[in-house]
Parts: C-alpha cells; structure tokens; sequence
C-alpha cells in the first residue's frame, strides 16, 4: 500500500521535511511579498531570505513531530501518509532530531541578520514563532493535543508571517496585509484539520483531544466546508471595498473547483488511507488560492504603483 512504502537514499530525507505540508511556510511568504508592491518596491533580498527561513521552520516543526510521535508510541510501520520516517525509513531518532535543531540554527542566524537590517524587535517575535513551532508536538503539553492546533498553525504562519513579510521590506505595517492573511490563516489552519480528521480514530486512542476528536468528523466537515466558502466571499468583499476596489482580488475564486473536489474527498474518505487523498487536495488547495491571491495583489499593486 502506498501509506507503507519503504523510502530509500535521499528520499527518506526529504521526506522528514513532509514537503507536502511546505505550502503552509511559502504561501504566507508571497502573500506578504505581493502586498508591498502597492506601497512601495519589493527588496528580494529579504524575499529569499524569508522564504528559507519560513520552510526552514516549518521542515524542522515537522521533525520535532516526526521526533515525538515516535517517543510517544504513535508511528508504527503502517502510519498512514508521509510519517513514520523512523520506524519504517531507518532514520535514528537522534539524527531526526539533530536535523530540526540544525534547521532551527540556520533559520535563527538568518532571522538575526533580518533583524539587523530592520528591527529588534524581530527576534523577539521570531522567537516565539519558534518556540511555538517546538511546542506544538514537543514539551509535556504538546499544542497538537488540544483542540486549539489549527488557531495557533493559523495565526503564526499566517498574520505572523505574512505582517512580519511586509515589514522587512517596508519598516511599517499597514491592515493591508493583516487582512490579506485572514483568508491565508484559515486555509493553513485547515491542513492541520485535515490531518486532524486522517487521524482522529488513532488521535483519540492516544489521548489526544484535539478539535475534530471534540465534535466528530461530520462537524468537522461542515466547520471545514464554512470556512472555505468563507475565504471565497471574503475576496469578493475585499474587491468591493474603497481600501482595495480591484477585481484583480477575485483571482482566487478561479480556485473553486479544487474546493469543490477537496470538500468531495473529504466527504467519502474515512479511513486514514482513504482521506489521503483529501489531505494532498487540501495542500494543493492552500497553494492555488495562495498562488492567485499573491498575483492579484501583485497585478493590483503594478496599476496603482
């Protein structure tokens, strides 16, 4: 079965990263990019800086799930997805986690030099996103556990990200981009949900008491389906309003069959194997809206630079 593969070589390396899950570090990251434009020029420097610190956080949050999944008892050589590294790829323990510390190293050294050439006050807010990015699978009250996953995954890689994105090119901030992030905030908040929903028999089994456990999959669904209507009528709002006025806005509606294919999957899948499927939509999901938010703010700010 596809969940059981043994990976090999360089492979089982990347997989540790889950690259699938990626799109929650890159997309706040050209969301944040795409709203300078209107305001002023994007420094690509920062660009590129931010976007591998951001993957490089995200890759080793992953490990240090990879890391404590394991410690806990929850990965065997049939977990379901991309997990399961250790028990099934080979890979020890220790150079699992010796990979997210090394990861967190390099994204700390390029967030200080972020923060030499902007603000302080980075480091601080770095910090916690770190820190935060550690104790959502780590310490003894991991955040995963609770039905509070998908707000803090939200929050963090998106207003978090996406304000601290257009800061570093421009010294200030402006509602511009908070607004920008609330429709990126609940799709990544979503991923986690989906993952939440894959697992939730195994979740449950383990203590877990996360949010799809509290209400039961069909809840979740529904949460899930109103959510993601709801980033569609906010764009059309945004487009319409006297701060943005651009149907260039409305990009991410081009986006609505892959909802409509990622709620189909969501509603037949139950088992873990089967919602593998819904998951990736999912990803695929946060990426294209991501995507075409990005270029219709990109578009928007060209027509009034």
């Amino acid at each position: 079965m596809q969940h059981a593969h043994v990976l090999t070589g360089y492979k089982k390396y990347i997989s540790l990263t889950r690259p699938h899950t990626l799109t929650a570090g890159f997309v706040p990251v050209l969301v944040g990019t795409a709203a300078v434009l209107p305001f002023g020029d994007i420094n690509f420097l920062m660009f590129f800086l931010m976007l591998i610190a951001t993957i490089l956080i995200q890759s080793a949050t992953n490990m240090f799930n990879e890391y404590y999944d394991f410690k806990r008892g929850l990965d065997s050589e049939d977990s379901v997805g991309i997990a399961g590294a250790i028990v099934r790829n080979g890979i020890t323990p220790r150079r699992v986690l010796s990979f997210a510390i090394s990861f967190y190293i390099i994204a700390a050294l390029i967030g200080l030099y972020i923060a030499y050439e902007t603000s302080w006050w980075l480091i601080l807010i770095g910090s916690i996103s770190m820190l935060v990015g550690f104790l959502y699978t780590g310490g003894p009250y991991p955040i995963s556990w609770t039905p509070f996953g998908e707000i803090f995954s939200g929050v963090f890689m998106g207003p978090v990200i996406i304000l601290i994105t257009f800061y570093i090119h421009l010294h200030e901030l402006h509602i511009f981009p908070l607004l920008l992030s609330i429709p990126i905030m609940i799709t990544i908040g979503l991923l986690n949900m989906f993952n939440n929903i894959r697992d939730r028999v195994k979740d449950a089994q383990s203590g877990r008491r996360t949010f799809v456990i509290l209400v039961g999959k069909e809840k979740a669904t529904q949460v899930v389906n109103f959510l993601l209507i709801l980033c569609y009528v906010f764009v059309i709002i945004m487009s319409v309003t006297d701060l943005f006025a651009s149907l260039f806005l409305l990009l991410p509606l081009l986006s609505f069959k892959l909802y409509k294919k990622t709620m189909q999957l969501l509603k037949d899948g139950d088992s873990p194997v089967e919602l593998i499927p819904a998951m990736a939509m999912m990803g695929k999901f946060n990426t294209i809206y991501g995507l075409l938010l990005s270029i219709g703010v990109l578009l928007y700010g060209l027509v009034i630079h």
